[in-house]
């Protein structure tokens, strides 16, 4: 007995005609005629008694179509749980995160594609450059966020988003005062850098920027992660550059300023990073959400800076 069968079978008995059925099902009333036998003979019950008015159903009958709606309802879900998830709308997805990003564009991104696909389970996980890529060869994550990210085998890095660079400082700093802060003024100040790990980082783009300008920085301390940084600039140990995402932040006594000598060659990359020809249907779902928030706020940044 196969579901063609059982479909033929739940017709009949909820038609109570085989004329009905056979209209139904869009077939002729001879081969339904002879399924509902093969059925009825290879479980050598009676289904239904012939009747000048159709067909009527068996007691035996009544129990094997509630049966029958229970497999073909279990069959339906099987199938539609396995077309969604082709088109990435059901399963587990694992997630890196990292450092800053995750104050602004990451749960942007997150949001968005949990808006689009409720039953995707996501999970997170906080991990280094270096662990997120051991994660992802072995397997254990689906997809990272990072940035300065070198050449990795097996790996491809895929820009989300670019963002400008702003002055972290305290509101009492001589120059919060200006609405734009030339970039060159930090020679002048101590200046507070981080990450300390991972390298290269964000340590290298803000010393490659200063010997650009012709001045080596200031570097006063060097901290963990721009939380720390960002609290250390409030609180008047020198300035900070930071990348956008980080001017979320409402600590008390900090203020971003924009850099009025601005070179779009400064802006920081946020990365997301996958295997190679990865077929997942969510992984797929997934960098397209990530590529329409991303250019969305790459649009928002350059407009408002």
């Amino acid at each position: 007995m196969d579901f063609r069968q059982i479909k033929y079978f739940i017709a009949v008995a909820e038609e109570e005609n085989i004329g009905r059925a056979a209209k139904r099902l869009n077939i002729s009333q001879p081969p339904l005629t002879r399924q509902i036998k093969q059925i009825e003979e290879e479980l050598n019950v009676s289904l239904f008694t012939r009747t000048p008015k159709g067909m009527e159903i068996t007691p035996v009958g009544a129990l094997f179509l509630e049966e029958a709606r229970n497999i073909l309802s279990t069959f339906e879900l099987a199938t539609e749980r396995a077309i969604r998830a082709s088109r990435g709308e059901v399963g587990r997805f694992d997630i890196a995160i990292f450092g800053s990003a995750i104050l602004d564009t990451i749960p942007k991104i997150l949001l968005a594609f949990k808006d689009r696909f409720p039953d995707v389970t996501l999970v997170f996980h906080q991990m280094t450059k270096g662990e997120q890529l051991d994660a992802l060869r072995q397997r254990r994550i689906n997809v990272g966020f990072n940035r300065f990210l070198s050449p990795a085998p097996g790996i491809r890095a895929e820009r989300i988003l670019q963002e400008r660079l702003y002055i972290a400082m305290s509101t009492t700093h001589p120059l919060a005062h200006l609405d734009r802060v030339p970039l060159k003024v930090i020679s002048e100040s101590p200046l507070i850098v981080f990450p300390t790990a991972g390298r290269p980082n964000f340590i290298d783009k803000v010393i490659s920027i200063c010997h650009g300008l012709g001045f080596l920085p200031n570097i006063r301390q060097e901290v963990g992660d721009g939380v720390t940084a960002v609290a250390l600039a409030a609180s008047g140990f020198g300035l900070c550059l930071v990348p956008n995402s980080l001017t979320t932040l409402t600590l008390p006594g900090v203020t971003f300023r924009p850099i009025s000598d601005y070179q779009d060659s400064w802006s920081v990359d946020l990365s997301c990073i996958y295997r190679e020809n990865d077929p997942s249907p969510i992984l797929r779902a997934f960098l397209e959400t990530a590529r329409i928030i991303g250019e969305s706020q790459t649009q928002s940044h350059d407009d408002t800076y």
